[in-house]
């Protein structure tokens, strides 16, 4: 065989053994990411207009229990905090992957000044709202669904958008402005596609 031919074979053997792993890898790493169920931006407005009291009660809620000048990040994951990052008094916290039960978890709400009650409460309103996760801020946003490498969000702001506002919110890519004061999002993570699925 060809000297030339034999060493391209060998490369491409080499790639495609590193291409795999690193794949799998990934796929572990990520909880099975790449055989996870899939969404689009229909599913997520679908989601909304079947619970939008619901989603509405899950955002207001949380609104009402982080303290002002404090921001949160919360995502409840297979029983467990799958994030639960804080910022107050300029120290930043990130938290990952915590047991509900934790010491730590237990600090992390004493920061808060929220016992287990305020968890459970804002956990069985997002189950309502068949939603993940909250982030404090104007607009709050609430976590729908993880879709592969991205994940789904509704951003609910105080008020309804005014023309300036949308524009910011509809670059058909990371935001599509949905109605009143209700922004979809799509985020990719740190390697999937940025801007929704299906759309170009």
């Amino acid at each position: 065989m060809n000297k030339v031919l034999k060493a391209f074979l060998i490369l491409l053997g080499l790639l495609f053994t590193i291409a795999g792993g690193l794949f799998l890898f990934i796929h572990i790493a990520f909880d099975g990411i790449f055989t996870g169920p899939s969404y689009f931006k229909e599913d997520l407005a679908e989601n909304f207009e079947e619970r939008k009291t619901q989603i509405i009660e899950a955002k207001n809620y949380f609104g009402s229990i982080v303290p002002k000048e404090t921001f949160v990040k919360i995502e409840f994951e297979k029983g467990q905090l799958g994030i639960f990052h804080i910022k107050k008094n300029g120290i930043y916290q990130n938290n990952w992957n915590l047991d509900i039960n934790s010491k730590k978890v237990d600090s992390l709400l004493q920061v808060l000044g929220w016992t287990k009650t305020e968890l459970k409460t804002l956990k069985s309103k997002l189950d309502k709202a068949n939603c993940i996760s909250a982030e404090s801020g104007n607009p709050i946003t609430i976590g729908w669904q993880r879709s592969g490498m991205g994940m789904y969000f509704y951003n609910i702001f105080d008020q309804n958008l005014n023309d300036s506002l949308i524009s910011v919110y509809n670059d058909s890519c990371t935001y599509i402005f949905y109605k009143d004061n209700v922004v979809l999002e799509y985020g990719g993570g740190a390697i999937g596609a940025q801007c929704f699925p299906g759309l170009k």
